[in-house]
């Protein structure tokens, strides 16, 4: 049995992780936490509750924290985590490259995984997307598109950006100098090597990423949509349950959960 803390535990994400651990029977909810001021009914989870991290997470030691919050709250959690002896799985998206590094270096001190997407079919197409650009050649035109809900506060989405990452390294390209996440006026043709990440919102759409190789008279668009976020948490879980007999040293991902597998 693992025992598992869930961050922002009326949230979205937070409910939904809450009502899939209850209904495990591999997992047990040993703690939730909330924002102050958001801690109403808590207590009706019938487990460890509170607003400071410091205090929950040294009445839980062992047990494995899950955060979908924001950068500036993770990483503060990381450096209670990072005392406390606590593992950290982190669906927290929107970091800069300088925050991810914090987060890298809190992982030599204590377990931490971080994926931007938690689906199981998200993390097989970052396996299968590299073979695709290698095997079309660069002849073929890639972009990406991506459509979340109206409340997403960030953009691209975490999961088009990885997606298209991995697709500009498979091409031996430096994402940063190739990507194009607007388009405006009139700006010239499209150049060879650019790769455009475009973001729509609307509505309660969960996440759907398409990924577009455009060649000459074809193109193939490869899409994944997230039917609810059932599909996040329990990818979240799995790998909680993964981490829990991990070691420090490294920030681990979904390859090696899947991997391990």
């Amino acid at each position: 049995m693992t025992d598992v803390v869930i961050i922002g535990a009326k949230g979205r994400m937070g409910d939904t992780l809450v009502r899939c651990v209850q209904q495990s029977d591999v997992l047990n909810l040993a703690a939730v936490m909330e924002r102050s001021g958001c801690e109403e009914g808590l207590e009706s989870l019938g487990c460890v509750c509170g607003t400071d991290a410091q205090e929950v997470l040294t009445k839980v030691p062992g047990a494995v924290v899950v955060d979908f919050t924001a950068p500036e709250a993770t990483l503060n959690l990381l450096e209670i985590a990072s005392v406390t002896g606590n593992p950290v799985v982190i669906g927290t998206t929107g970091m800069t490259n300088e925050q991810i590094a914090k987060v890298e270096e809190f992982a030599k001190k204590v377990p931490v995984f971080l994926a931007p997407n938690m689906s199981v079919g998200v993390n097989v197409l970052l396996k299968v997307l590299p073979e695709l650009v290698r095997m079309l050649g660069d002849t073929y035109d890639m972009e990406m598109t991506e459509i979340h809900h109206n409340k997403k506060v960030d953009s691209p989405s975490g999961t088009a950006l990885k997606l298209a990452q991995c697709m500009a390294e498979a091409r031996g390209l430096v994402y940063d100098e190739v990507k194009k996440h607007s388009r405006d006026g009139i700006i010239g043709a499209r150049t060879k090597d650019e790769l455009g990440v475009m973001a729509v919102r609307g509505g309660d759409v969960v996440g759907d990423h398409t990924a577009y190789f455009l060649g000459p008279g074809e193109r193939i668009e490869v899409t994944h949509r997230a039917h609810s976020r059932e599909t996040f948490a329990q990818g979240a879980l799995r790998a909680a349950r993964w981490l829990s007999t991990q070691k420090p040293g490294k920030l681990y991902d979904m390859s090696d959960v899947l991997e391990k597998k």
